[in-house]
């Protein structure tokens, strides 16, 4: 019994134990599948979130691929704009600026609504044969226009404030005279005279009439009227007189030039002026670098325009001219009437009024006494400190003019070291903080002498100028002219005094007819280097260069013993 009893515990054990195995068997495989289950969806979601990053990626490199090229096609867009107006801004053969025009004759005034004028009657009833009479005396001559001088300031149709700067004179000087009621009518012109004739209130004074009649003058944000100069000098002496006159309208006068640091003048542009005068150089700088806009300038002046067109702006002209607002007043002044200028005036003026004071050749100012010296090189030295001696009283102006910096500097050391004067000197490679003080305490008096490069010799309106040297003459006739016009300015008398070397004979035929136009003595030891003159070289193909007239046509030249019938 006992064994049965055994055999079935063991049995009852045995079927529980492989119960329990089978159970946890079981249990066993049922978890290991749960876990491959488990594993098999985490590697399918890891392989989902994969994709999903791939593509977030491919989808967000496909955005920045589509931004970056919207970028660059703004980008593009910016730059063919700016090319666009920079090409507009620039002179180009292939593509210049509509032609005005051809002259349709005299006209009283311009129908581009410029007329400010209101002719005085004084003015008005005029007889022709006074007119021709005046103008014979003074040597001027016209082409193309009707106005009648105005020959007192009580006759100028301007505002008082601004006629108050000429106080002082008796008198309108001829090319201010003459230029004044063809301008105030709002029509171009060509004004040809000397230096020292009083051109920039010639222009000065229309040019701000002008500001005002249109109702800009009080808009200090739009730049109205644009002065071109060929030197910095020139160009702040224009400017100094247009704001002196125009401050008490409130008109704002701002002078970019190149030799000063950009930035200062940067901001004074944007700041904001009625009247711009610039150096054509820098002024192209501003207008590239977007700094400056020329779109609303409807009153252009080109004073010195011989000077700008020897000195290679030609380009640069055109190109400022070109960006100027389509519909506008130019006035252009030189001392000469070459081909340049002729070409520039059919170019980009409009039937414009042509006044000539004397000659429309190279001509010096009659007011000055010419002495010409015929010396050697090595005797110059003494016989300018015996010159200085014989001319200067202390306190009376002299300029001496050097042709090179470092023998501007030299002159300036032999004369400041061998006189007890005090003596300036002003050169390109002098800073123009030293140039500009140098010229304001020679203008004040408190130094009576200054040495100076042709920097000096144009457009310089300094005072009282009595005495002119020339230590070495220049290189052409033209600066010769312009150095001896810092003297006998505003109606007065002068001298220039002139030492001419073997060194210069290549030049000797251009002074004699320069002395001999004047009216004045011809030494005959210059004459001994002939009276030939040599033909005016071009900067770029020399003397071969020769002004043609292309209207022409070729004749065919046939001789005896010619094939052709």
């Amino acid at each position: 019994m006992c064994v049965v009893y055994m055999v079935y515990f063991y049995s009852v054990v045995g079927i529980s134990f492989v119960y329990t195995a089978c159970i946890n068997l079981h249990t066993h495989i049922a978890r290991t599948q749960e876990d491959e289950d488990e594993e098999e969806e985490e590697k399918k979601k890891k392989e989902s979130d994969k994709k999903k990053k791939k593509k977030d990626k491919k989808e967000k490199r496909k955005r920045d691929s589509e931004a970056e090229e919207e970028e660059v096609k703004k980008e593009e867009k910016k730059k063919k704009k700016k090319k666009k107006k920079e090409k507009k801004a620039a002179s180009s053969d292939d593509e210049e600026p509509a032609k005005p025009k051809k002259q349709t004759g005299p006209v009283k005034s311009d129908e581009r609504g410029f007329d400010f004028y209101k002719e005085k009657d004084s003015v008005k009833k005029m007889e022709a044969a006074e007119v021709d009479a005046w103008r014979k005396e003074n040597g001027i001559s016209t082409f193309n226009l009707q106005h009648n001088p105005i020959l007192a300031f009580a006759d100028a149709a301007m505002d008082k404030t601004l006629m108050a700067c000429c106080k002082g004179f008796e008198k309108p000087s001829i090319i201010q005279a003459q230029c004044w009621p063809v301008l105030l009518a709002g029509r171009d012109i060509v004004g040809i005279a000397s230096t020292g004739s009083g051109k920039t209130l010639a222009f000065g004074l229309p040019g701000l009439t002008h500001l005002i009649g249109r109702g800009v003058a009080k808009q200090a944000k739009t730049t109205s009227m644009l002065v071109l100069a060929p030197t910095r000098e020139l160009a702040m002496q224009s400017a100094v007189v247009l704001e002196k006159v125009g401050d008490d309208q409130g008109i704002k006068t701002v002078c970019v030039y190149g030799g000063a640091p950009k930035h200062e003048q940067k901001a004074l542009l944007r700041a904001g002026c009625q009247v711009l005068v610039a150096t054509p150089g820098r002024l192209i700088d501003f207008m590239q670098e977007g700094v400056v806009d020329l779109s609303k300038v409807s009153f252009l002046v080109l004073d010195e325009a011989d000077r700008m067109m020897d000195v290679g702006f030609e380009k640069e002209v055109r190109g400022i001219m070109a960006a100027c607002a389509k519909v506008h007043q130019t006035a252009m002044f030189s001392a000469t009437w070459p081909q340049s200028i002729i070409k520039i005036s059919e170019d980009f003026l409009k039937n414009p009024a042509r006044v000539t004071v004397g000659s429309e050749d190279l001509a010096a100012n009659h007011r000055v006494k010419q002495i010409v010296e015929v010396l050697e090189p090595a005797a110059k030295d003494r016989r300018l400190l015996e010159v200085i001696k014989k001319y200067h009283n202390g306190t009376n102006r002299i300029i001496i003019f050097a042709l090179y910096k470092k023998e501007c500097d030299r002159v300036h050391q032999l004369v400041e070291s061998r006189t007890s004067f005090k003596v300036g000197a002003i050169h390109g490679d002098r800073g123009q903080d030293q140039r500009t003080k140098a010229l304001g305490l020679f203008k004040k008096g408190e130094i009576p002498i200054l040495v100076a490069t042709d920097v000096a010799a144009r457009g310089l309106d300094i005072p009282d100028v009595e005495f002119v040297i020339n230590y070495t003459f220049p290189l052409t006739a033209e600066d010769y002219v312009h150095r001896i016009g810092r003297t006998g300015r505003a109606g007065k008398d002068g001298v220039s005094h002139t030492f001419f070397t073997a060194f210069d004979k290549g030049r000797a035929g251009e002074l004699v007819n320069v002395l001999r136009e004047a009216k004045q003595e011809v030494p005959e030891e210059l004459m001994k280097f002939g009276t030939h003159v040599k033909k005016k070289e071009h900067s770029l193909f020399g003397a071969h260069f020769k002004d043609v007239d292309m209207t022409k046509t070729s004749t065919k030249k046939t001789f005896d013993d010619s094939d052709d019938e």
